[in-house]
């Protein structure tokens, strides 16, 4: 790996926007070996700073982003279905007779 590679593979690991599945398409390397090479190649408090912010992080993990894309989407449904039936439901006793 080049300087060029290694200072391009850095800057895409410190985004927000570019998860470890896009690293490991564009690059090859698996969410490990990224935090491995992060490890070798950044200061001690710099990995430490990166690791905090990148722990967790949505944005980091599609497979996370997925998982709350659909529990957002269920949770739509649920409220249109819940406020569907309030509004066509008629009052008891009103029957049109």
């Amino acid at each position: 790996m080049t300087e060029e590679d290694l200072s391009e593979l850095v800057e895409l690991a410190w985004r927000d926007e570019v998860s470890f599945d896009a690293i490991t398409s564009q690059t090859g390397l698996s969410e490990s070996q990224v935090i491995a090479l992060m490890r070798r190649t950044l200061k001690r408090n710099s990995f430490r700073i990166w690791r905090t912010r990148v722990t967790g992080r949505t944005t980091k993990h599609v497979r996370t982003i997925q998982a709350q894309s659909r529990y957002e989407t269920a949770k739509l449904i649920r409220k249109y279905v819940r406020d569907t039936d309030e509004s066509n439901h008629e009052p008891l006793g009103n029957s049109g007779m």
